[in-house]
């Protein structure tokens, strides 16, 4: 009788085909007829084309937003001369607080300068802007943006000359520029007759020669 060779599969080990939904067919087969296959519910994931500005869902890929509104413009320019870190002894300690001088105008014959005093600087300049508005002048000028006639004037130890100076611009320096600047004057020449330092003593010598402007 003839025999048939044994095949020898101690081996081989039969790997189960994978269907589509991750379900071994294996599995499927052994399972009843009546039962359920469970198919994959989860939903598919966003795509990042699919997705709008910072990962959201919902938006167009490379959409810009509109322009921004313009801001309101101020009604007065202004420029900071100093701001100082002071301080004050009292029974607890020392007690720090920042004080702030600013010039403003509207470069149209309007100037004022300011100084305010808090424990932050913000807040500073916030009273320093609201003490210039308090002390502005109002100028005459003459047609080419000058003044009328040559002017000093002195504030404790800055002494200050001014002098109309036609076609020559704005020759002036320290915190007298900026006064001049601000309020609209050119084709002046300044002159610091003075050796002070004090950039808010000179910049209120200037306003008080200014004030002395004969309309």
């Amino acid at each position: 009788m003839e025999t048939k060779p044994q095949e020898h599969t101690d081996n081989i080990t039969e790997v189960p085909e994978v269907l589509s939904n991750g379900v071994a067919d294996s599995v499927v087969a052994d399972a009843p007829a009546s039962a359920p296959v469970a198919a994959d519910t989860r939903a598919p994931r966003a795509r990042a084309s699919d997705r709008g500005r910072g990962g959201r869902p919902g938006g167009r890929a490379g959409e810009r937003r509109g322009p921004r509104p313009p801001r309101a413009k101020a009604e007065f320019d202004s420029k900071m001369i100093t701001i100082r870190r002071v301080s004050r002894v009292v029974a607890g300690g020392r007690r720090f607080s920042f004080s702030v001088a600013i010039i403003i105008g509207n470069k149209k014959g309007r100037v004022g300068v300011g100084l305010g005093k808090a424990g932050d600087t913000t807040l500073a300049i916030e009273k320093a802007t609201r003490d210039a508005k308090k002390h502005m002048i109002t100028l005459s000028l003459t047609k080419d943006n000058s003044i009328a006639h040559e002017v000093e004037a002195k504030y404790n130890a800055s002494r200050v000359w001014l002098s109309p100076a036609k076609g020559r611009g704005l020759v002036a320096g320290s915190s007298v520029r900026p006064v001049l600047e601000l309020a609209g004057v050119s084709n002046i020449v300044a002159k610091m007759h003075s050796g002070s330092k004090n950039g808010l003593n000179n910049a209120r010598a200037a306003i008080e020669a200014l004030k002395k402007l004969k309309a």
